[in-house]
Parts: structure tokens; C-alpha cells; sequence
């Protein structure tokens, strides 16, 4: 289970712009906590999103995620991975 701090959020958030993702908080009409740009790399958060909303969202959004394990250092693939299992839990 992910800790809902703001180091779970900029883990998460480093995770992603390592891989190439940029991560943007914007106002908007989201029925969820955040989406992923259609064939581009840039992941659209709700600003007014609590912190438990956006780093269940971003989470949500990077279990999914192809991500090349050769631009990750060995924490980041161990806290991908770990996403991952959460999944399987649920």
C-alpha cells in the first residue's frame, strides 16, 4: 500500500519524468484524478485534487505504463514493480 505523503507524490512524479512523462497540474473539468495525453507524454493531473486523489490517479496511471527499465536506476524499477503488485492485490 502507497503512503499518501508528498514524498509518494514526487516519487511517483520522478518516476515518470525519468521515463520520459511530464506530470502537469491544471484546472478542469476531470471526472477522474488525471489522464493521459493521447499519443503524446504528458500527464494531466487536477490541481484541486486532494493528495490522496492525485497520487492514487498518477499511480493508477504509471502501473500501466510500458516503462524501459534501462533509464531507471534500481529503486525506481523496484517502486514500479512494487505498483505493479499493488495492482494484483486489488
Amino acid at each position: 500500500m502507497l503512503t499518501v505523503t508528498n514524498h509518494t507524490l514526487e516519487k511517483l512524479e520522478m518516476l515518470l519524468k525519468t521515463t520520459g512523462y511530464k506530470v502537469r497540474y491544471e484546472k478542469g473539468n476531470f471526472k477522474t484524478g488525471a489522464c493521459l495525453l493521447q499519443n503524446s507524454k504528458v500527464i494531466v493531473v487536477n490541481k484541486f485534487s486532494g493528495l490522496e486523489s492525485k497520487i492514487l490517479a498518477i499511480s493508477e496511471l504509471a502501473r500501466d505504463l510500458e516503462m524501459d527499465y534501462n533509464l531507471l536506476d534500481d529503486k525506481q524499477i523496484a517502486f514500479h514493480q512494487q505498483l505493479k503488485q499493488i495492482k494484483l492485490e486489488l
